[in-house]
């Protein structure tokens, strides 16, 4: 079994993956948002019968290096032993994974932001990650994140040169042509379109052919754990009970738009839509049911436009297509869920954490604590397991293959 540590865990997607591949074991995380902090701590505990799962994963900001490594007593972020104690303990690990926040490197964020992101101290973090990775000496490590990061350049400078030359400062190579990180989510069973970049790195001590090892892990091997087909969102979702709309004033009052059905899969329960939203729903999603197809990007800011009252450079809403993969799943959806709608015009609504989750590829047992929000926000950052089994799979056999020394 190959001992990893965890960085950015979030809530655990990528944590989940690897002990589903049961090629690893977990050895520490560290993650500074508390309910993701105990989304992962409860997983460990119920899925992955790790008892002391609460030691193991660390809620701490990882810019705090020193006390990182070396514990702390904190008023906000509590006591540890810090990762020294867990890596010693372990006699040494083989993997580190995780990705930064990636809100810096989206493109979708720079255009957002009035100065392009260049300020954003996020740009950087991954500078605490190679430090840790310095620090330990794995074998390997996975570094996730969003394809902005190719094209992201705070002060100019491409952050994936920054990212390279940190790397071969401290002997650990990465693949030349980092497009071929790229990789798609629904390739490797996840039932929707999510690109990410997945960047591998090898320690140069071990071997002298790094590039040849690393062209041949993202062509060939990984290449090995592609799915033939897509799974599509009816697939994923379509089998979990419907969740149907009341219309009267009585329950609008109550802030309550639709049933909870009876079922004993958590989480599958719509937040509130008032009735505007849930006739513009209707209307998009029986578009689309019908096969009439009439509301293109014009029509679908038209509607928005005359049910808000206000015109909006983009249209806000888009209805998932039932026979393809999900379109990629975000973190916005805390905000709401107009651009997550039912493909089922008949349930008004927008989909559930449950349904989110099963888009991400998490499994139903996967908990989420914490409020509905903090759900949707974490599951919309996470890496799907699925792909991240996938991942450890092929880096097992890699490993295995040219790593063993």
């Amino acid at each position: 079994m190959y001992k990893f540590i965890d960085l950015f865990a979030g809530c655990g997607g990528l944590e989940d993956g690897f002990l589903q591949s049961g090629k690893y074991t977990d050895i520490a995380a560290v993650e500074w948002l508390k309910p993701q902090v105990n989304t992962l701590i409860h997983r460990l505990e119920t899925k992955w019968n790790i008892p002391d799962a609460k030691e193991r994963v660390m809620h701490f900001d990882i810019q705090r290096e020193e006390e990182l490594f070396s514990g702390w007593d904190d008023k906000k972020f509590g006591n540890s032993n810090g990762l020294d104690y867990f890596v010693d303990k372990a006699e040494g690990i083989d993997v580190i994974i995780g990705g930064p926040p990636c809100q810096a490197y989206s493109i979708a964020g720079r255009v957002r932001d009035e100065n392009g992101m260049h300020d954003d101290y996020r740009n950087y973090l991954f500078e605490h990650y190679l430090n840790v990775v310095d620090r330990y000496r794995p074998k390997a490590f996975v570094f996730e994140n969003v394809p902005g990061i190719l094209s992201a350049a705070p002060g100019g400078v491409p952050i994936t040169d920054l990212i390279r030359e940190g790397f071969l400062n401290i002997n650990y190579d990465i693949v030349e042509d980092l497009k071929i990180a790229k990789l798609n989510a629904s390739d490797y069973g996840v039932p929707q379109n999510r690109e990410r970049v997945i960047i591998v790195g090898i320690d140069k001590n071990r071997y002298n052919n790094s590039q040849e090892i690393l062209l041949r892990f993202y062509s060939e091997v990984l290449e090995k754990y592609k799915e033939n087909r897509k799974i599509t969102v009816r697939e994923a979702i379509g089998d979990l009970p419907a969740c149907m709309p009341y219309f009267d004033e009585e329950h609008h009052k109550k802030r309550i738009s639709h049933m909870t059905p009876e079922t004993t899969i958590t989480w599958q329960k719509p937040r509130y839509h008032n009735l505007r939203d849930m006739d513009t729903f209707k209307i998009l999603a029986d578009d689309i049911e019908t096969g009439r197809r009439e509301y293109d990007s014009k029509k679908i800011s038209e509607l928005y436009e005359k049910k808000v009252g206000s015109k909006s450079p983009i249209h806000r809403y888009h209805v998932l297509e039932p026979d393809i993969p999900s379109t990629t799943i975000i973190a916005h959806l805390y905000k709401d869920g107009n651009r997550f709608i039912h493909y089922d015009s008949k349930q008004c609504r927008s989909i559930t954490v449950r349904e989110a989750a099963r888009l991400q590829s998490f499994d139903d047992d996967f908990e989420f604590v914490g409020a509905q929000g903090n759900a949707y926000q974490m599951i919309g950052n996470a890496v799907p397991p699925q792909l991240a089994k996938r991942i450890a799979l092929a880096l097992s056999d890699m490993m295995e293959e040219y790593l063993e020394s």
